[in-house]
């Protein structure tokens, strides 16, 4: 009977410990703005997230002017939702009480994510590849990869220097780092024409570290959480961060890469505009600080006929035999079946077939009419996605 007895209370004791530790692929320490998108996108990424409130709920600071997409667009539809407000009205008055319903509500229905409310930290340190955390209501959290959140707490705990981390920059098509974008479109000094690089997220010394420099920002939040996933999905490091991969998940959720004002993720045409126009071969236009595809303007040869030269040796011969000064849809076809090896005959009556339905296209299909910016988008990414090319961690393409 004593072996017996002896043998349950180990067992229950094993049992206890290990409830004590508790091991997510990502682990998050915040209440703000950054911190809350970071979860929620690495939860939806699927990946074990865990969120640590350290004092009281949420703590969301009011969301400004930027071009809303990804978690924040759909934050601020649910406060919307919540507050039974048309969805056609633009910027919603702002409470922290409604913005901290809004939250624990779509917290809670998540899949991956377990939120830990009014817990603190007490010590943190390395713990081989991955991290330890001991919390003070006796939990330890043993995660592959943590995000901070600018925590200058955390920071000396676990001594990191960031004092050299990124921050937004104003974009510009003479520094090809615009290609590494997974944030964009945060207000600064009125303008929302900002990005934020990939690797301004991680640091070469801090394996396994995802450093989020902009507390306040949902954008910078969300592509935060999917760098971690990335890694924790795939079982890989940081510093094995596949760029492409990320951009493409953070599209698939309806976040900006690039900040084009006159195209929102409602529009049919978004992703392959989003995804064409990172990689430089359609260059939009800034006016006043913002930056517009001007989707409906007509392409001429002397728009892309370098740029696209430069992501396709195939295109040289292509263009060297082309002389006309405008790109028509036929030619544009011409081209991509050319570039593409692609069956010239069949693929147009198949973009024909497509241009109301898959397309949602309002204009005619008209093989000798000049092609417009939004037409040719959706025919590169459909048929020859120049987003597919590969670049290095300065934007520059790698062949």
């Amino acid at each position: 009977m004593k072996k017996y007895l002896f043998i349950i209370s180990v067992f229950f004791l094993s049992f206890e410990l290990s409830a004590q530790t508790v091991k997510p692929d990502v682990f998050v320490i915040g209440n703000g703005n950054a911190a809350v998108a970071a979860a929620i996108q690495a939860a939806q990424s699927n990946v074990k997230t865990v969120l640590l409130l350290q004092a009281g709920g949420f703590d969301i600071e009011p969301i400004g002017k930027d071009l809303h997409s990804g978690v924040q667009a759909a934050f601020l539809n649910k406060i919307k939702k919540f507050k039974q407000l048309n969805d056609s009205i633009g910027e919603v008055q702002f409470d922290k009480q409604t913005a901290n319903q809004v939250l624990l509500q779509w917290t809670d229905s998540i899949k991956n994510l377990t939120v830990i409310k009014n817990v603190q930290w007490v010590k943190a340190d390395r713990s081989g590849k991955g991290w330890v955390f001991k919390l003070s209501d006796g939990k330890t959290i043993r995660p592959e990869i943590f995000v901070n959140v600018a925590d200058q707490k955390l920071n000396a705990a676990l001594k990191i220097d960031a004092s050299m981390v990124g921050t937004w920059q104003k974009f510009s098509y003479e520094n090809p780092i615009y290609k590494t974008n997974i944030a964009a479109g945060k207000q600064i000094n009125g303008s929302t024409n900002t990005i934020f690089s990939l690797y301004q997220l991680l640091m070469p010394t801090q394996e396994n570290l995802v450093y989020v420099s902009d507390p306040t920002s949902m954008l910078m939040g969300q592509a935060g959480g999917a760098v971690a996933a990335f890694a924790g999905f795939f079982d890989k490091r940081t510093s094995e961060s596949n760029l492409k991969k990320i951009q493409g998940e953070l599209i698939a959720f309806n976040s900006n890469l690039m900040p084009f004002v006159d195209v929102g993720i409602k529009d049919a045409s978004w992703k392959a505009i989003q995804m064409v126009g990172i990689s430089g071969v359609i260059k939009a236009e800034e006016t006043n600080g913002k930056l517009l595809f001007n989707g409906e303007k007509l392409v001429s040869t002397a728009d892309i006929k370098q740029v696209v030269k430069d992501h396709y040796y195939k295109a040289q011969i292509w263009f060297d035999d082309y002389k006309s000064d405008v790109i028509t849809i036929g030619a544009a076809l011409d081209m991509i079946c050319y570039v593409g090896n692609k069956a010239p005959e069949s693929t147009l009556k198949e973009v024909e077939k497509k241009w109301k339905t898959t397309y949602a296209f309002t204009s005619k299909f008209e093989a000798e009419r000049q092609i417009s910016r939004r037409e040719l988008a959706v025919l590169l990414q459909d048929y020859m996605p120049p987003f597919n090319v590969t670049v290095d961690k300065t934007g520059k393409i790698i062949r």
